[in-house]
């Protein structure tokens, strides 16, 4: 019975071809393209507002030189989300489940600040392995912890995304499966966990939407330190 929970969470493959791949590009093709025309319809306009909202707040902390990393924080964002929300809905396939998706998201993207950081300013970069004033005996011990937690990060942003998307799906699925079997036997119980049920559904929508902008949010931190 343990291993069904855990079906959903298998890639899906038809004739022996993953679909992963389908469910990656769906979100480009649900998004609408601003028309040719002058006037923007209302959801052009919400959808414009939105990710200039979003832009203006992410970039703020960052100088000029990270400005030119707003495109791809933004389109990461709303790829996370559009996925992130597509797997709510019935027999769908959440690629954000897969900690192979989003560690390839996250190294990436987290080397290429690192990188920036050690060419653009290397003393600044180096310092961050040893906070100002730490006693000398305690030099090596900080520099191997610093170094450490710097090589964590990444695998800290994939099992973020991976572990909380993972665990709502599961806690819907039990809660979906006791309504079932205690509907028959105890229908104002089954009541109340359905209930329960809804609520958690609205919390994972929120789920959905808050993980995203936090791994493009801590991407940002660390481009911040680097530039």
């Amino acid at each position: 019975m343990m291993t069904s929970f855990f079906d959903q969470f298998a890639s899906p493959s038809f004739l022996g071809i993953p679909l992963i791949a389908i469910a990656i590009a769906l979100p480009w093709i649900l998004f609408p393209t601003p028309p040719s025309r002058w006037l923007n319809n209302r959801l052009i306009t919400l959808q414009t507002w939105l990710i200039n909202r979003f832009t203006n707040q992410l970039l703020m902390p960052l100088n000029v030189g990270g400005h030119k990393w707003a495109l791809l924080f933004t389109s990461l964002m709303v790829f996370l989300i559009t996925i992130n929300m597509l797997g709510l809905l019935p027999y769908t396939f959440t690629p954000t489940t897969q900690l192979s998706l989003n560690m390839g998201f996250a190294v990436p993207l987290w080397l290429a600040t690192v990188i920036i950081g050690m060419r653009n300013q290397p003393t600044v970069a180096l310092g961050h392995l040893l906070p100002e004033g730490t006693p000398v005996p305690l030099i090596p011990v900080l520099i191997i912890i610093e170094t450490i937690s710097l090589f964590i990060r990444p695998l800290a942003l994939g099992v973020r995304l991976t572990a909380n998307l993972t665990a709502g799906h599961l806690l819907i699925q039990l809660i979906a499966t006791a309504v079932f079997v205690l509907l028959p036997m105890m229908p104002t119980v089954a009541i109340l966990t359905a209930t329960v049920l809804f609520l958690l559904t609205l919390l994972e929508v929120a789920v959905a939407m808050i993980q995203a902008y936090v791994f493009v949010l801590l991407l940002s931190l660390y481009l911040q330190e680097n530039v």
